[in-house]
C-alpha cells in the first residue's frame, strides 16, 4: 500500500508541474464571484498566487537540473512512459518530491481560502493526488 502511494505522488508530479510550467494554471483561473469573494480572493489574487507559484516552479526546476531534465523529457513521451520516469526519478529523489510539493500548495491554500478551483478539472485531480501524497 506504502508502494502505491509513493507510486500515485510521482505518477501526477510530471503533470502536475508541467501543466504549472506551461501556464495552464495562470490560463485557467476561474475568477471566484466578487460579492461573497473573501479579503484576497480577487482574480487578481487568484492569479497572483498562481503567477508566484509558476515563478517558484521554474525556479527550483532551474536550479535542479536533474528534476528540470525529468519533467521536460517527460513532456515528450507517452503518458505511461512519463509516468515511471518520474517515478523512477523522485523517488531517488525524494527531497526533491518534498521541495516541489511545498512548492505547489499555495495553490491549495488559495483554493481552499477562496472555494475557487485554480486548476482545470483533470489537471486539479492529478493536483489533489499529488497533494495528498
Amino acid at each position: 500500500m506504502k508502494k502505491t502511494g509513493i507510486h500515485a505522488r510521482r505518477k501526477v508530479v510530471g503533470a502536475v508541474v508541467g501543466s504549472v510550467l506551461g501556464g495552464v494554471a495562470a490560463a485557467t483561473i476561474a475568477a471566484p464571484s466578487a460579492v461573497a469573494a473573501p479579503q484576497g480572493c480577487s482574480a487578481a489574487d487568484v492569479a497572483g498566487t498562481a503567477s508566484s507559484t509558476l515563478g517558484a516552479a521554474r525556479g527550483y526546476l532551474n536550479d535542479h537540473p536533474g528534476a528540470n531534465q525529468a519533467v521536460t523529457a517527460a513532456f515528450n513521451q507517452p503518458r505511461g512512459q512519463a509516468a515511471a520516469d518520474l517515478r523512477n526519478y523522485f523517488t531517488a529523489n525524494p527531497g526533491e518530491y518534498y521541495d516541489l510539493k511545498g512548492i505547489l500548495a499555495p495553490i491549495a491554500d488559495k483554493q481552499r481560502q477562496c472555494n475557487v478551483a485554480v486548476l482545470p478539472g483533470d489537471l486539479q485531480s492529478a493536483y489533489d493526488e499529488f497533494m495528498a501524497g
